[in-house]
């Protein structure tokens, strides 16, 4: 099971950010800086997410009951989905409507020396919990792109504290870039600049996560390379053919598996059930997330 890595990635994330918040909340009442503003309601939000995606992980935990009866794994896609859309609400949206208002009525900067040194520690606390999202993630991302594993994960933590991470450190430049030109020029539209281009970039990864984690919550089945492995693990033996077959995952870790099998023609009814029970067995020893597996013995149509 992977959640472990995902929440030593979750823990470091929030670790780092509730600092980073109250530092950078510190700064924006020092120097007035609307981008140190974005950049607190960023932080505190990414604080609460945290928080989000640790109580998913709890709560997906427990046990299977008559009204769900597939159990809560799912708990995870959803917090995970409310995580993205708080990320655009508190995070671009804010960010948004500050930097439209800084960029309409500039006011100049206090001390925003403070507000340098505040985001240069930032930089650093944000690319340490960057840092150990991806170690974490390379343990499960294989061979795939960094974009791929975004869209094919179905562990929801990793990706989530990636691109908030990835967002976090890129904004805190935003932000460094908005107060120093504000300085050097003396011009504080600059602030209201690197604010709204916070927003904007809140706003993309939000839409990427909303995206995602609706297409998990949904229901998906796994990948071709995988259907085709268990595909022919349930094809040897007495069963001649896979008829038709689905898959979902009920979980990061709960995959369901239905399938009509085609068996050897004149088994009888032990026969059938020990070729239905092999059948499993081989698929679970190949993929150990297959929770759950209903096979269904079948006549083979195809030549009529």
């Amino acid at each position: 099971m992977s959640a472990g890595g995902g929440t030593k990635a979750i823990i470091a994330a929030l670790a780092a950010n509730a600092g980073i918040a109250v530092a950078k909340f510190a700064g924006f009442l020092v120097t007035g800086s609307s981008s140190m503003l974005a950049e607190s309601v960023h932080s505190l939000a990414d604080t609460s997410n945290q928080g989000l995606l640790l109580l998913g992980q709890k709560k997906s935990q427990r046990e299977a009951t008559k009204i769900h009866p597939f159990g809560y794994g799912r708990e995870r896609y959803f917090y995970s989905f409310v995580v993205a859309l708080m990320l655009f609400t508190l995070g671009s949206v804010f960010a948004l409507y500050e930097g439209i208002h800084k960029i309409l009525e500039p006011s100049e900067l206090d001390s925003p020396i403070v507000a340098v040194i505040i985001l240069v520690i930032a930089i650093g606390l944000e690319g340490y919990s960057f840092f150990t999202a991806i170690t974490e993630s390379k343990k499960i991302k294989g061979k795939v792109t960094w974009w791929q594993f975004i869209r094919q994960s179905k562990e929801p933590e990793l990706p989530v504290v990636l691109l908030e991470d990835a967002g976090a450190l890129i904004g805190l430049v935003l932000a460094l870039l908005g107060v120093g030109l504000s300085t050097i020029t003396g011009n504080p539209v600059w602030d209201g600049i690197g604010t709204a281009l916070i927003g904007l970039l809140l706003g993309a990864i939000a839409i990427i996560l909303i995206i995602e984690m609706k297409s998990l919550l949904i229901g998906e089945g796994v990948s071709d390379k995988l259907l085709a492995t268990i595909t022919d693990e349930l094809a040897a033996g007495k069963v001649e053919r896979v008829i038709h077959i689905r898959t979902q995952y009920l979980g990061p870790d709960e995959l369901l598996i239905a399938a009509k099998l085609a068996l050897v023609p004149g088994l009888d009814t032990g026969q059938v059930a020990t070729a239905i029970d092999d059948a499993e067995a081989r698929v679970r020893a190949k993929m150990p997330v297959s929770s759950l597996i209903y096979l269904e013995p079948d006549l083979d149509r195809s030549a009529k």
